[in-house]
């Protein structure tokens, strides 16, 4: 069994009772393997496509290798020898039988050119993130729960800013989280973004100019949280357009960055809609900015980017564990923002996420999302506007708005 049991862990053996084919998506090394693995019995058929000769096999003969006349058969990093998705289309189209395939892949299979068939009706997509501190600390996903119901903890000790900084240099993926220095680590991820760089970039995309490639991942990790301008890194790498991007493209299909929707359900006409981009883990964006937390520990813009993609990695988890909230952010024409907006579809209901990195909170940190509340959302729907900040302390702040310890996404 992983040394780390994983929230999604009860809505992959669900999905396997209910769709015939079920994908596990997510980065290398984020632990779809084990999750697979960890849930099925030893029973069922386990097939490598890293391995040379197993993946010969399957491009040889595509219809016999995914022949499976009982249990469930799991196919490891489908990405490797795509042309199997028709295969397995075309052997479910002939057999309802549930669960009959658990396939993963550290690329968006939907989004590789080589792929024509889509599955739809058929499969079950599941996206497995990096590690949160909840699924270290083995504590269950109740941060949500609690937000709608405004029932957070009054207090909650031992995570002050320095500790958190401590968790997000870490990061998420379970290899690195298990070193001892964060020298370990930072060799570690820079040579993960090697491999991906030599190994994987080549089954998404015709990467050319590898060199733009590193600094663009380099310029990418210094926009998250931000609203990326694609031009001005056009410029600054000397690179087309249409390269960055494709190049772009790749770099999210590998899930190695995220795009955040903006939240447009209103009549006012200044919103914004533009996306906002993230880095999917903070040791990987650590790594790659060559960051020293001695060094951001007073660096308003660097700590607070750090700290506001630390929160949108635990948030994406615990909002795709349940098809009843969705994940957004809010910009309009006049700057007001708010970090994140996350909807509950059953009633409507609106959490609003600010991030500081700080260990104090004021009045002014909820102007935004005052506004927001009075002039959008208005008495439609229930609305929580919280600051999540480096204290320790629960701390209203008057008509729905409180300040909360980041803490609380794991406590």
């Amino acid at each position: 069994m992983s040394k780390f049991p994983r929230w999604l862990a009860d809505n992959l053996k669900q999905a396997l009772k209910v769709r015939r084919v079920v994908v596990i998506s997510g980065a290398r090394q984020t632990g779809k393997t084990t999750l697979a693995k960890d849930i099925l019995n030893k029973d069922n058929i386990f097939r490598a496509l890293d391995e040379e000769n197993v993946r010969k096999a399957a491009q040889n003969d595509p219809l016999g290798f995914v022949k499976n006349k009982a249990g469930t058969m799991i196919i490891d990093e489908i990405q490797k020898v795509p042309e199997l998705i028709q295969s397995i289309k075309y052997a479910v189209d002939n057999d309802n039988r549930l669960g009959q395939y658990l396939i993963t892949g550290s690329a968006n299979i939907q989004t590789l050119p080589s792929v024509t068939e889509s599955l739809a009706g058929r499969v079950k997509h599941i996206r497995l993130r990096p590690l949160t501190q909840g699924e270290i600390l083995q504590k269950k996903p109740i941060f949500l729960k609690r937000a709608f119901a405004n029932d957070f903890p009054s207090q909650i000790e031992g995570y002050d800013k320095e500790a958190i900084f401590d968790i997000a240099f870490r990061g998420g993926f379970p290899e690195a989280e298990r070193l001892t220095t964060q020298v370990e680590r930072i060799d570690w991820h820079r040579d993960y973004i090697e491999a991906l760089i030599k190994r994987d970039l080549k089954d998404v995309a015709n990467i050319v100019r590898q060199d733009a490639l590193k600094d663009l991942i380099e310029i990418m990790a210094s926009w998250s949280g931000k609203f990326m301008d694609v031009s001005a890194i056009c410029a600054h790498l000397g690179v087309s357009r249409p390269t960055i991007t494709g190049y772009i493209n790749a770099l999210e299909t590998l899930f190695l960055f995220d795009r955040v929707k903006p939240w447009i359900k209103t009549d006012y006409d200044r919103i914004g809609r533009i996306t906002k981009t993230y880095v999917a883990d903070t040791g990987f964006m650590t790594a790659v900015l060559g960051y020293k937390k001695d060094d951001i520990m007073l660096d308003t813009d660097k700590s607070g980017k750090i700290m506001e993609t630390f929160v949108y990695q635990e948030l994406s988890v615990q909002v795709e564990l349940d098809r009843d909230y969705s994940l957004y952010q809010y910009r309009d024409a006049r700057q007001r923002e708010i970090d994140f907006l996350i909807e509950r579809s059953s009633d409507g209901s609106l959490l609003g996420c600010e991030v500081k990195a700080s260990h104090s909170v004021s009045k002014g940190d909820f102007v935004h999302q005052m506004w927001f509340k009075n002039n959008i959302v208005k008495d439609k729907k229930a609305y929580l506007g919280i600051v999540l900040y480096s204290g320790s302390q629960t701390l209203s702040f008057g008509e729905g708005m409180l300040a909360v310890p980041i803490a609380a996404l794991w406590l």
